[in-house]
C-alpha cells in the first residue's frame, strides 16, 4: 500500500460513492436500527442518578446492555473491571487475519451524576454516545463482505468523573494498554470538536485551634474560624496577581458548632485550575502560602490535603479534530469557530489524563437546549426526547471518525504524531528521561 492510500474495502462502490462512505452510511443505520435500545439505556441511568464510584445502577444497565446486543454473545463483558463499577466489553470481527496486535479503538462511557441535581451534565448521554459509537463500528465491520480488517473495539465503563477520576485509577491499574484511539463525546450548548479544558488540583485545609467560652475568657482560645476567613480573604487578595486563565473556587465547610463557643475546627474545600500542569504546580503553590499564612497568624495548626487524582489538561489532537469535523458537518453539525474554541470557557475532566496516554477526541455537543451544565435546567435537558436526535447524531459522527481511522492509515499516522507532539510540548517526555 503505498502512503496516502486509503485502505481496500471489499464490497464496491455504487453510484460514486465510495466504499469507506457505504461503511460510514452503515454505521448510522446500524445506530438508527438501535435507537430505541439506546434511548432506553440513558433514560434508566437518568432516571436513577448515582454519585462517583456507587453507579451500581449504572454499571448493572451497561453491562447487560452489551451482553444482550445480537446476535448473541457477540461482546465479551467484564463487569466489575478492576473497579466495583467499571466495565469492559470487547468484539472483534470473526475471521480477523492473524496479527502481532489488532488496531485497537476504545469508546468511553461516563455515568456518574451530581448531589441533589443528578444528571446535570448529562453523563447518561455520554454512556449512551459511547454505546451507541462502538454499535455503529461493529455493525459497519460486519457488514463487510470481505476479510474483516485486524481490529478490536473495547467500550470502557468509566465511574467518577465528577469526583475522584476513575479514569485515573483505571490508567493506574492499565486499562489503557495498548489502546491505539480512544472516543467520547460530552453534551454542552454547542458543537465543538475540541474546548481547552484545564488542568485541576483538589486542596482540603483543615485548621486546628482551641475552644473556649467566647463571651467569658476568649483570650483562651484559638480560633480555627478566624483561620478559614483568613484564609479566604489571602486568596482573595491573590487573585488581583493571577492570570486571567487561572480560576479558584472554595468553601468553608465547617467553621464551629455554637456562637457562644470559639471555634477549635475549621474546614476548607478549594479547587485550583490552570491551562497546564505546569502552571497548575506555580498556582497550588502561591495558594499553599495563603493556607499557612493564616495559620501562622492565627496560631493554628493547618493540615493541606490534596485530593486522590490531579486531572490533567486535555492534549488536543488536530488530525482527529478535523476527521470528526468533516464527519460532521455531513450529518447537518454545525460547529463553532476555532476562535471561540480557543476562547471559550471550560472546565477540567479526568480525560485530560487519558490524553496523556493514549490519543484520543472528546468533542462537546449540543442537545437541544440552552441551560448551563450543572443546573436544575440542564438535568431536565439531559432526560428529554429532544436531546436524542443530537446524541445519536454525534455517535454516528463518533463511528465515521473511527472508520476514518481503521480505513486510512495515514490519519492513523498523523494522530499518532499529533499525539507525539503535544506531549513534547508538555515536556512529559524530557520529564520521563
Amino acid at each position: 500500500m503505498r502512503p496516502g492510500e486509503e485502505r481496500p474495502v471489499e464490497g464496491g462502490a455504487c453510484d460514486g460513492v465510495s466504499e469507506l462512505e457505504l461503511l460510514k452510511l452503515r454505521a448510522a443505520e446500524r445506530i438508527d436500527e438501535a435507537a430505541e435500545r439506546l434511548g432506553a439505556l440513558s433514560r434508566a441511568i437518568w432516571s436513577k442518578p448515582e454519585l462517583a464510584y456507587q453507579e451500581h445502577h449504572a454499571h448493572g444497565v451497561l453491562t447487560r446492555f452489551f451482553e444482550c446486543e445480537p446476535p448473541a454473545a457477540s461482546w465479551t463483558v467484564r463487569p466489575h473491571y478492576q473497579l466495583a463499577t467499571a466495565f469492559r466489553a470487547e468484539w472483534e470481527p470473526p475471521g480477523v487475519p492473524a496479527v502481532p496486535r489488532p488496531l485497537h479503538l476504545g469508546f468511553l462511557c461516563e455515568y456518574d451524576a451530581l448531589p441533589d441535581i443528578g444528571h446535570a451534565c448529562g453523563h447518561n448521554l455520554i454512556a449512551e454516545v459511547g454505546a451507541a459509537a462502538a454499535l455503529g463500528v461493529k455493525g459497519a465491520l460486519e457488514g463487510l463482505r470481505g476479510p474483516p480488517p485486524p481490529v478490536k473495539v473495547t467500550v470502557l465503563g468509566t465511574p467518577a468523573e465528577e469526583d475522584g477520576g476513575g479514569k485515573i485509577d483505571l490508567i493506574e491499574a492499565g486499562a489503557f494498554k495498548n489502546l491505539d484511539v480512544v472516543f467520547m463525546a460530552h453534551p454542552s450548548q454547542e458543537n465543538a470538536a475540541y474546548l481547552p479544558d484545564v488542568a485541576e488540583h483538589d486542596m482540603t485545609v483543615k485548621y486546628h485551634g482551641k475552644a473556649s467560652h467566647a463571651a467569658a475568657y476568649p483570650w483562651e482560645g484559638v480560633n480555627a474560624l478566624d483561620a478559614a476567613v483568613l484564609a479566604y480573604s489571602n486568596l482573595s487578595v491573590l487573585r488581583q496577581q493571577m492570570k486571567p486563565t487561572w480560576r479558584v473556587h472554595g468553601i468553608i465547610k465547617n467553621g464551629g458548632v455554637k456562637p457562644n463557643i470559639i471555634p477549635s475546627y475549621s474546614e476548607l474545600i478549594y479547587y485550583f485550575r490552570a491551562p497546564s500542569m505546569r502552571e497548575l504546580a506555580v498556582l497550588t503553590k502561591k495558594a499553599e502560602d495563603c493556607f499557612k499564612a493564616a495559620a501562622l497568624a492565627t496560631g493554628c495548626t493547618v493540615e493541606i490535603k490534596g485530593g486522590a487524582h490531579d486531572y490533567y489538561n486535555v492534549l488536543p489532537n488536530k488530525c482527529l479534530w478535523k476527521a470528526y469535523i468533516e464527519n460532521g458537518e455531513k450529518l447537518g453539525i454545525e460547529f463553532i469557530s476555532e476562535d471561540a474554541v480557543l476562547n471559550g470557557s471550560s472546565g477540567s475532566t479526568d480525560f485530560g489524563n487519558v490524553s496523556f496516554v493514549v490519543p484520543g477526541i472528546h468533542p462537546y455537543f449540543y442537545i437541544g437546549s440552552e441551560a448551563l451544565n450543572h443546573t436544575e435546567q440542564y438535568t431536565e435537558a439531559a432526560g428529554s426526547q429532544e436531546a436524542q436526535f443530537y446524541t445519536l447524531r454525534t455517535a454516528k459522527a463518533l463511528a465515521m471518525t473511527a472508520l476514518d481511522v481503521i480505513f486510512k492509515p495515514e490519519l492513523l499516522e498523523g494522530i499518532r504524531e499529533d499525539f507525539k507532539l503535544k506531549l513534547q510540548e508538555e515536556e512529559f517526555l524530557n520529564r520521563a528521561e
